[in-house]
């Protein structure tokens, strides 16, 4: 799928709360990485793992599932593989985020619908320091 530049900006640029399925604690990880990055964005990124629930990434507790997550999320970004996806999405939209965001190789087009019709912006298979760096922003 295409998106305008303008659209990603936009997301990067008004997301200050995200939450960020698949978290892992290992350094060697790419959640890892992109996790640290956007919080040097100045993103606040709650980790969410079911597998290491109360466990700290890069200094935050990590929640077991996105309901946990006191407060507005703003992007819920998924780093799950796709038949899992959609699962992630359907909590992205019970808890009312902005934006679902879909990591590189993370596609699942239904659950990009659901989103799309539940009036949440979505972008897929792609990754935000990609694009962060891509787009100038980095």
């Amino acid at each position: 799928m295409e998106y305008s530049d303008d659209l990603i900006r936009d997301i990067l640029s008004t997301s200050p709360v995200v939450a960020l399925v698949g978290a892992s604690p290992r350094p060697e990880r790419a959640s890892n990485r992109v996790m640290r990055f956007l919080q040097s964005k100045g993103h606040k990124v709650f980790p969410v793992n079911p597998t290491c629930g109360g466990d700290k990434i890069h200094g935050e507790t990590v929640f077991e599932a996105i309901d946990e997550i006191p407060g507005k999320i703003d992007m819920v970004d998924i780093f799950r593989r796709s038949e899992f996806a959609g699962a992630a999405v359907d909590d992205a939209i019970r808890v009312k985020a902005n934006t679902v965001w879909m990591q590189l190789d993370v596609i699942d087009r239904a659950a990009a619908e659901r989103a799309q019709k539940a009036g949440l912006r979505v972008i897929m298979d792609r990754c935000p320091v990609i694009e962060y760096r891509r787009l100038g922003m980095a």
